[in-house]
């Protein structure tokens, strides 16, 4: 799909302007946007995504935004990483200033940063951020999709998802499918002046190991201090088929279940013969594609008709943590 024009585009960013609803690309997965200083704005996020009020959002800038309005500090760590990954997958959280509502932190006194790379996202942050008076304004904008779900990677997606919103209501830009296919990495850099290093709470796009070469050690994992941040709950990403995981090892013996119509994606190639009323879904071995098709393919294959999706465990090693997260989430939805 192309992407969308300028004049698209300009108007999309005069929607945000009045209070309204526009879902744009980014190269992680689409995101459903509103001006992040409209408390009534980002309320239309949550209410159209069923999304629970104390759930923050990301705040999305442009390259030539200056994130310092958005924060009482940048500290010089931030700053390292600000320039080796953005315009890029990456939020980071960091503390909130006092004039920013408190709606996109879900009440906290953080607020969580992305500079996307997606050009239409680019344009369209640009455009908004000249139409606001200080020249600093922010889209809040999670993923397009209802709450919990799996996340859009295409425009067709996101408008399956709001079948009762209208254009009027929300405006859809194209541009294309999503490059990256799971959402950004979330790392924590808000409570460094109290000692807390660098924390990552949620994998994505850039790995543990790509922040390592920044900061000069691996971030920590998340504490029980550590802020609350989008799609961290233990059941996410999910689609409406149930989704269950196993080892290669359990696929190659699997008898199947009986009487159910079963989508079995695996790694690279097929274990053996599928069992009765198993169909093989053969998946990329690299991560980076994996992740880039697994949003799709989890929606190609809800609207399939099969009883259950089984996904192969993919390897432990860092350069899959994103896509382990996302898909042990996924299949926590529903575990007894």
């Amino acid at each position: 799909m192309p992407d969308s024009g300028h004049d698209k585009i300009v108007e999309a960013a005069h929607r945000l302007a009045q209070g309204r609803l526009v879902a744009f690309p980014t190269e992680t997965v689409y995101g459903l946007g509103a001006d992040a200083e409209n408390p009534a704005a980002v309320a239309r996020i949550y209410a159209a995504k069923k999304r629970p009020a104390n759930h923050p959002v990301i705040v999305h800038l442009a390259p030539d935004t200056d994130p310092g309005y958005w924060v009482t500090a940048i500290s010089p760590v931030a700053r390292k990483l600000m320039a080796a990954f953005w315009p890029g997958p990456l939020t980071l959280i960091l503390p909130r200033a006092p004039h920013i509502p408190d709606v996109v932190s879900g009440g906290q006194d953080s607020v969580g940063l992305r500079c996307p790379s997606h050009p239409v996202a680019q344009t369209l942050l640009h455009v908004f951020a000249a139409l606001n008076p200080h020249g600093c304004g922010g889209v809040a904008a999670p993923s397009a999709n209802q709450f919990g779900q799996v996340s859009p990677t295409r425009a067709e997606h996101v408008r399956r998802e709001f079948p009762d919103l209208d254009a009027q209501a929300l405006m859809i830009l194209e541009g294309g499918d999503s490059e990256v296919g799971i959402e950004s990495t979330i790392l924590d850099v808000s409570r460094l002046k109290h000692g807390v290093p660098p924390t990552l709470l949620r994998p994505g796009g850039i790995s543990a190991l790509q922040l390592a070469e920044v900061l000069g050690a691996l971030p920590a994992q998340p504490d029980a201090a550590a802020p609350r941040v989008s799609g961290s709950l233990k059941a996410h990403y999910a689609p409406h088929t149930p989704v269950s995981l196993m080892s290669v090892q359990a696929l190659a013996s699997w008898p199947g279940i009986a009487g159910q119509r079963v989508a079995a994606c695996v790694l690279g190639c097929v274990p053996g013969a599928a069992p009765a009323g198993v169909d093989w879904v053969v998946l990329p071995t690299d991560p980076a594609v994996y992740a880039h098709r697994l949003y799709a393919l989890l929606r190609e294959l809800d609207e399939s008709g099969y009883d259950r999706i089984v996904l192969q465990e993919p390897p432990d090693g860092p350069a899959w943590q994103g896509v382990n997260d996302r898909i042990h989430r996924a299949a926590a939805a529903f575990e007894e």
